[in-house]
C-alpha cells in the first residue's frame, strides 16, 4: 500500500530537510550555496518558491523549486514564465505522484503570479529527467550545448 504524503510551501523551518534533498539532487553544490539559495527563496516569496513533500511520518520525500523568469526562456511566448529550477523525489517515494503534485503546486504558484506558461530544463545526459518531464506534460523545445573560453586581460 502506498503511503500518503502532504505538500506545503517550504519556509525557514524546513531548511534542514530541504537542504538534505538539495544535496541529493545537486551533490556538487557547496553547503554555503545550498544555505544561500534556500535563504534567497524564503526572502523572495513573490519571485521564488519551493514546496516540500512529506510522508505520513513527516519525513521529507521530495521538493520542487520554481522562479519567475523575465528573460527569454526557450520555447515560450510570454513573460514572465514560471520556471522549474529543481525537482527531486527520493527513490523510495517515486511512482506515487509526488513529483506530479509538486509540479502542480509550482504551476499553481506561477499561475497566481500571472504566468500562462511553465518551463524547465535538464542536462542532455539526464535521460531520467527527460522522461519525467514528458510524463508531467512538458514537451522538449530545444537542445543546446554551451561553450566556454577563458580570455585573459591584456
Amino acid at each position: 500500500m502506498l503511503k500518503p504524503f502532504t505538500l506545503a510551501r517550504a519556509d525557514a523551518a524546513d531548511r534542514g530537510d530541504w537542504i538534505a534533498l538539495r544535496r541529493a539532487l545537486w551533490p556538487d553544490c557547496g553547503e554555503a550555496e545550498h544555505h544561500a539559495d534556500t535563504a534567497r527563496v524564503c526572502a523572495n516569496p513573490d519571485r521564488l518558491c519551493a514546496f516540500i513533500a512529506r510522508d505520513d511520518s513527516g519525513l521529507a520525500v521530495g521538493f520542487v523549486e520554481a522562479s519567475l523568469r523575465s528573460d527569454y526562456v526557450n520555447g515560450t511566448q510570454s513573460s514572465p514564465v514560471g520556471f522549474i529550477e529543481g525537482l527531486y523525489v527520493v527513490p523510495e517515494a517515486r511512482r506515487r505522484s509526488v513529483a506530479r503534485s509538486l509540479i502542480a503546486s509550482a504551476e499553481a504558484w506561477a499561475r497566481s503570479r500571472g504566468c500562462s506558461e511553465m518551463a524547465s530544463d535538464a542536462l542532455l545526459g539526464n535521460v531520467e529527467g527527460h522522461a519525467a518531464h514528458r510524463a508531467l506534460g512538458y514537451v522538449e523545445t530545444d537542445r543546446v550545448v554551451y561553450f566556454y573560453k577563458r580570455i585573459a586581460a591584456d
